[in-house]
């Protein structure tokens, strides 16, 4: 009877995404409509696409588990810092800068834009190797934890679920492109914040209320120390590790290409300000929900031979607490939140090698019906590569590809982050100083990647040392390091290398300095070598300014 019910529903909401896919195909019979939905998004698909987008069901499953069980309630800090950080400050920030900037300089993607800003065509194409190499492992890492989940629920092998969800993902990102994916971020993040706060309150319950849950939560000692209701406390047991968390979590996004990507495509300003709020309320509910409940996780899951396995402590609370009914939301709830992210993911990916690798660079008089048939050929690509690779990584649990996962979002955010934050707001930034950085962010991820495989045959006296203790004994403290380094090498660099062209600059940053009457009402912005396109809008905000 639970299958029954739980096969209905998925079935249902499989039927529901491909069908907004059939009908968001006209919106895709272009390249700028199939990547960025003609820049027609308005506030509330943004926001959703951009929250979606953020929190997949790694967050839910693997993140959620693994640091409520290491940091106790503590860890809703993530959520409140994903929200503040990840989502508020970053639309106030990135927001209104990014997509002007884009438009003026009519980049759809990241590389292109760094390609542009600094008129360097190189930079381009080694921001989307980049890319290329670390978003698969990245896109492969979305299906784990739902194995533990579906395996609870129908009790099917692990690829099955891997292939519906990659085959449904697959057929709605090729019919709609980017509004289908959006009109599906909306409805999943509805899903999303329903399941959540249905979830906390159940299992809750179950742990018989609050009140209760807490104390039991206090009585639960840390191994090695004698701190007292650790996993109650404010900052939990481990506040340098929970900062780390934090910042590379919540900061961390505003590199990340496939979310950079979600400003480009937003409609006005006024959609701007209406999505920060929205995005905002939105990550305090998902993720300090997802947060929270993970810290009552030692009430529920007991280590087996005492080995901990992350991806099973939220299911094991959910089968513990949930009716049949709430376990088929929370199914449906995982299904979305992992193929949302998957969808921005695969876009972002086939975007940037199709503009910006192979038209960029190999073969620069692409038809527009040659773009769109290889960003196509490019989705489909690599939502069967990170398939292939969580299955081959689940049947053979591969530590390189396990490494590969763990790197993926600090190398992204450790290369990109500060060099795209100082184009936006400084006109000496250099290349030079994008090259480094990338350089840099690359380097110390792929050291700490080896650092981590070596683990059997480093001396206990590295062990012990202040340099893997505080950087390479987690990817998480070292891309959180890489990204805060970053902005030292950038503006470093930047003083003492060659000044970027003044006559781009002065123009790219007069509507936001008020240089050009002409250019800060942004009706006719500097282009090097072209105009603004016809189809770009600009809002009546923009316009008065």
């Amino acid at each position: 009877m639970a299958v029954a019910l739980y096969i209905t529903v998925l079935v249902a909401y499989f039927a529901v995404m491909i069908y907004i896919g059939i009908r968001s195909r006209k919106s895709a019979n272009s390249v700028g409509g199939f990547v960025l939905g003609g820049r027609t998004a308005g506030p509330w698909l943004s926001a959703f696409a951009y929250g979606t987008s953020y929190f997949s069901a790694v967050i839910f499953i693997g993140y959620a588990g693994q640091f409520g069980w290491e940091f106790g309630i503590a860890a809703t800090w993530i959520g409140i810092g994903n929200a503040v950080i990840g989502s508020l400050l970053a639309w106030a920030v990135l927001g209104r800068r990014t997509r002007i900037m884009a438009q003026q300089l009519d980049s759809a993607t990241m590389p292109d834009f760094f390609g542009k800003r600094f008129g360097d065509d190189k930079l381009k194409i080694a921001a989307s190797i980049i890319i290329f190499i670390f978003l698969i492992p990245y896109t492969a890492s979305l299906y784990k934890g739902l194995g533990s989940l579906f395996a609870m629920a129908f009790d099917i092998p692990y690829f099955v679920c891997i292939i519906i969800m990659a085959v449904v993902t697959a057929v709605y990102v090729l019919i709609g492109g980017y509004m289908a994916t959006a009109w599906n971020d909306f409805i999943q993040g509805i899903i999303m914040l329903v399941g959540i706060v249905a979830v906390v309150i159940a299992v809750l319950a179950n742990a018989g209320g609050f009140t209760e849950a807490i104390n039991s939560l206090s009585q639960i000692g840390v191994d090695g120390s004698s701190q007292q209701g650790a996993y109650t406390s404010f900052f939990g047991p481990d506040l340098y590790g929970l900062l780390m968390v934090i910042i590379l979590t919540s900061l961390g996004t505003w590199g990340l290409p496939q979310m950079v990507q979600k400003f480009y495509a937003i409609k006005s300003e006024g959609s701007i300000k209406k999505g920060m709020i929205i995005s905002t309320l939105f990550a305090l509910i998902v993720a300090g929900g997802c947060y929270f409940l993970g810290g009552f996780g030692r009430l529920f899951y007991t280590p087996e031979n005492g080995s901990v396995s992350y991806d099973d402590i939220i299911p094991t609370m959910l089968q513990d607490s949930l009716p049949v009914v709430l376990i088929a939301v929370v199914l449906v709830l995982v299904v979305s939140a992992s193929m949302s992210t998957l969808s921005s993911l695969v876009l972002s990916s086939s975007s940037t090698i199709t503009l910006d690798l192979i038209k960029g660079g190999i073969k620069k008089d692409m038809s527009q019906k040659s773009q769109m048939f290889s960003i196509r050929f490019f989705v489909a690509l690599f939502i069967i590569i990170s398939a292939v690779i969580a299955i081959v990584y689940d049947e053979f649990n591969l530590a390189f590809i396990a490494q590969m996962m763990g790197v993926s979002w600090g190398a992204l955010a450790g290369a990109f982050l500060a060099p795209y934050l100082f184009s936006l707001f400084w006109k000496r930034t250099t290349k030079a100083s994008c090259w480094v950085c990338f350089a840099f962010g690359v380097a110390v991820s792929i050291a700490a990647m080896v650092v981590s495989l070596c683990g059997g045959y480093l001396s206990e006296e590295f062990k012990a040392s202040f340099l893997y203790q505080y950087l390479f004994k987690s990817p998480i403290y070292v891309g959180a390091w890489t990204m805060i380094l970053g902005f030292v090498i950038v503006p470093l660099v930047s003083l003492f290398t060659k000044k970027p062209d003044q006559s781009l600059t002065d123009g790219l940053f007069a509507s936001f300095t008020g240089i050009s009457k002409a250019v800060e009402s942004a009706e006719e912005p500097y282009l090097k070598g072209g105009e603004r396109p016809d189809t770009t809008e600009i809002s009546p905000e923009e316009k008065t300014e």
